[in-house]
């Protein structure tokens, strides 16, 4: 007997390392089985290989997996023979054989007694789960917990809460699933089980991604991933993809789950192959492309029905219903089959999709002329509780539905309900970035909302909501070293790839895949930061901006459908007007822009000035002509010079925030401010209020390779003599923005880069590389002015306008009053005089649109706009 102990304690060994470290244990039992065979030990041999064979699971050796098992089973009679079959439940179910794994665990189940009946329960709960089983699944794993955490055996337990909290999760019972899910945490770590435990924490992230609580959800992802195996690494970047799905990502979301698909097909793993197939649906729907995701869906549904797995078949017709939707189909045909499905996804125990298919179906019915009262009625629940993208969903196809009705109170009360859910959303996030994208869940029930607008009070408070869905926090997020340090990084390598390009030269090998990385590791850790909650976001009401604007006119451009309209507000009387296809506005911006840019290049072209001047007189008559008696009055005296001298606040929407305005014949020499809404005017002018009250000192910056920025510096100082001057080495980007903090006025000359796509690296050439707008985010006290005399960083990103996510917009956010910047290119030689005139204007009393409107403008300098407080 002495002699047997010695292999069966090491196999046992193995056995419990594979737990726990499955590398580890994969390479000990490899050894161990090359020797076992001389011992003649069928017990240690079986055991040997149950370790080796689950082991090589986790390690992304499916097949190698399946095969130890199947010899272990050669080996092992009576009660080892049905251990055995106790392991092979999960990696059948892992190849996507369920009906064999359901098997093997049928015989297996007669047979154990104690802990080991527990742990094939354990085995059975996530084989269920997988299969589409939920509630089979938490009836099993809800029997044997009792016991579990009676008994001394923390993998199992680990293991079982980990199965409890996913099938729990799915069947969108979340308080329960995050509370198993916590605990099998706790169990994991305390009995030094750190790959279980990220299992659990992966799945925790899974169930705070469907709170809608993707911040944490990405965190808790970032902290799991490192301590997974290579199977458990496929299965949390698919929740990851889901999440970034959910966060406006979509493309994202796509390009990893398509990586993580061929590397788990690769390796067999066919359960989560099929998995991966519907979540890539998902993502090509979201990317806007039906097709794709009724192809994917397609495959997915072949997968499920080729593994048993009927239960889950529901959610592949969800997202084949959900593609044709997308694709326009609005037949009676559709409705049948709309209506069909949500019964079954709710037979199948899937509440959220049934739902979410009733919604589609009232939608139909209602495009159909036909009532849709009855398949709302059991959505009624939905829309107080659920993911926000489902509840806003709701509550846009109740409107509809009121609507058709004519309960016209009944609807703006429903459209009023799904807004205030889309708020509650967008303050889980603390990146600028999401909350634009989140802002999206906004976008129909808005555009009903203005739709059903009737007078211009009416139609301008629903424009001014629906901008307050996308517009930037003022957050103060605390400091956070990692992200410091990864700044840092970023700064340093991008200082030498842009040297390496001016220089003629091609940048050092690797360093563009480096710079992509750490743009990639700052990305991350921003998106992972909390939101601030509903603090501050109550916006004035529509009475308080009119008196507010006092002598100034109100300019704010609405879409409505596909037509542009604006409200006006003069002398606290609104006005609506229609001003013709918004399509045809963009295309004149385009043109203007285009014009601009080069005139801005090339000098004085003729060709080029011609196609402004013939561009941007269009664009007047079609934005300002038909306003012409709101914003001149009668151009009658009122002590601030003629009635067209009244400063214009412009809230432009979509492209026309691209427009440099000041090349409008109607605008030239008149003083204009540009707002993301009436609401951001209002806060840029109580930051102007507040911040002069305080002293502050001005700040002077120039960034290297400019030729004339030397001399702008120069003219300035002259005029500001105690200014803080930040010139040649002595720019450095955290010195600047060190500067930048509790400036009154800070004028910074430099090459401008705005990324679109990309806004938040938008950045400012300095001494040592790239000041980001990024770096902004760490300002305690941003300066009351800031002048950005440089290309391009009026910007705001292409796609997200409204959010206005650029410099201005984001300093605007964070409490500055007012920024000047430009929407195109700066002509170098041009900058010095004509940022001269402008300071020489403030030095005057001026205020800043006044003293923009005042400085002689010449081709090269078109762009500067004044943004925010006038």
């Amino acid at each position: 007997m002495t002699g047997l102990a010695g292999p069966r304690a090491e196999a046992d060994a193995l056995l419990r390392l594979a737990a726990a470290d499955p590398a580890a244990a994969h390479a000990g039992a490899r050894a161990f089985l090359s020797r076992a065979g001389a011992s003649g030990d069928r017990t240690a041999l079986a055991t040997g290989l149950r370790a080796a064979g689950l082991a090589a699971k986790e390690l992304g050796l499916l097949d190698e997996g399946v095969a130890l098992l199947g010899r272990a089973l050669e080996q092992a009679e009576g009660y080892e023979a049905a251990l055995v079959r106790m392991n092979l439940v999960g990696l059948l179910s892992a190849r996507g054989d369920f009906q064999g794994a359901l098997a093997q665990a049928a015989r297996a189940e007669g047979v154990l007694r104690g802990d080991d009946a527990d742990r094939l329960a354990a085995n059975l709960a996530c084989a269920l789960a997988r299969s589409g089983h939920v509630p089979e699944a938490d009836a099993v794993a809800s029997r044997a917990l009792p016991r579990l955490r009676d008994g001394g055996d923390p993998v199992t337990l680990t293991g079982l809460l980990t199965n409890l909290g996913l099938a729990r999760a799915l069947r969108g019972d979340l308080g329960t699933a995050e509370a198993a899910l916590t605990e099998a945490v706790a169990v994991g770590e305390a009995a030094g089980l750190g790959h279980l435990a990220a299992m659990a924490r992966g799945n925790l992230a899974f169930v705070a991604s469907r709170r809608g609580d993707v911040p944490r959800a990405l965190r808790l992802f970032a902290a799991a991933e490192p301590g997974l195996t290579r199977e458990r690494v496929a299965q949390c970047r698919f929740d990851r993809s889901e999440t970034l799905i959910q966060a406006g990502l979509p493309g994202e979301a796509r390009a990893l789950l398509k990586a993580t698909l061929a590397d788990v097909t690769a390796h067999g793993y066919a359960c989560d192959t099929a998995d991966g197939l519907l979540l890539l649906a998902h993502a090509e729907l979201a990317c806007g492309d039906p097709e794709q995701a009724a192809e994917a869906a397609e495959r997915a549904r072949a997968a499920f029905a080729g593994q048993g797995r009927a239960g889950w078949a529901p959610l592949a017709e969800h997202l084949l219903l959900r593609a044709r939707w997308a694709a326009g189909d609005r037949s009676a045909v559709f409705l049948r089959s709309a209506a069909a499905t949500a019964e079954r996804l709710q037979d199948g125990g899937w509440a959220e999709a049934s739902a979410e298919a009733r919604v589609i179906a009232a939608r139909v019915a209602l495009s159909l002329g036909r009532p849709a009262g009855h398949l709302l009625e059991p959505v009624s629940r939905t829309r107080e509780r659920g993911p926000a993208a489902l509840r806003a969903a709701a509550w846009h196809a109740t409107a509809l539905e009121r609507e058709a009705r004519h309960d016209r109170d009944g609807a703006r009360a429903a459209i009023g309900a799904g807004l205030r859910v889309v708020e509650e959303y967008i303050e889980v996030f603390g990146a600028l970035e999401l909350r634009a994208r989140a802002a999206g869940l906004g976008d129909e029930l808005a555009g009903l909302g203005l739709r059903s607008a009737r007078s211009a009070r009416e139609l301008l408070s629903a424009e001014e909501r629906r901008r307050a869905l996308a517009r930037p926090a003022s957050l103060r997020p605390p400091r956070d070293p990692v992200r410091a340090a990864a700044l840092a990084e970023l700064r340093t390598l991008s200082a030498r790839h842009t040297a390496a390009v001016a220089q003629g030269r091609a940048p050092e090998t690797g360093l563009s895949a480096r710079l992509a990385e750490a743009e990639a590791a700052v990305q991350a850790r921003t998106r992972r930061r909390q939101g601030e909650g509903a603090a501050g976001r109550t916006s004035p009401r529509i009475r308080h901006v009119m008196s507010a604007l006092g002598r100034r006119v109100l300019v704010e451009l609405v879409r409505v459908g596909g037509d542009l309209h604006a409200v006006t507000v003069r002398d606290g009387r609104a006005r609506r007007h229609r001003l013709g296809p918004y399509a045809e506005a963009a295309r004149e911006v385009r043109l203007v822009g285009s014009a601009a840019r080069r005139l801005a290049g090339r000098g004085d072209d003729p060709r080029s000035r011609d196609g402004l001047d013939q561009a941007s007189r269009r664009l007047d008559a079609l934005l300002l002509g038909p306003l012409r008696r709101d914003i001149d009055g009668d151009n009658e005296g009122d002590g601030e010079g003629d009635g067209d001298d009244r400063v214009l606040v412009i809230a432009p929407t979509g492209a026309l925030h691209e427009l440099p305005w000041a090349v409008l014949p109607s605008l030239a020499g008149r003083p204009f401010t540009l707002v993301p809404s009436a609401a951001a005017w209002m806060r840029a002018r109580a930051a102007d209020t507040a911040r002069r009250r305080a002293a502050g000192h001005v700040l002077l910056a120039s960034g290297p390779g400019l030729e004339h920025a030397g001399e702008e510096i120069r003219l300035l100082r002259g005029r500001y003599p105690g200014a803080v001057a930040r010139t040649g080495a002595a720019a450095r980007a955290e010195a600047v923005r060190d500067a930048l903090d509790g400036a009154d006025l800070a004028h910074l000359a430099a090459h401008g880069e705005f990324r679109d796509g990309a806004a938040l690296f938008s950045r400012l050439r300095m001494a040592d590389g790239p000041l980001m707008l990024l770096d902004l985010e760490e300002l305690a006290a941003p300066p009351r002015l800031v002048t950005l005399s440089a290309c391009d960083l009026g910007r705001a990103e292409d796609g997200r306008r409204d959010a206005v996510i650029g410099m201005a917009g984001v300093l605007l956010a964070l409490g500055t009053a007012t920024v000047i910047a430009s929407v195109t290119p700066v002509r170098d030689e041009e900058a010095p005089a004509f940022m001269d005139a402008f300071h020489a204007g403030l030095a005057g009393g001026l205020s800043p649109a006044r003293a923009l409107a005042s400085a002689p403008r010449s081709p090269g300098v078109a762009g500067f706009t004044c943004f925010g407080a006038d």
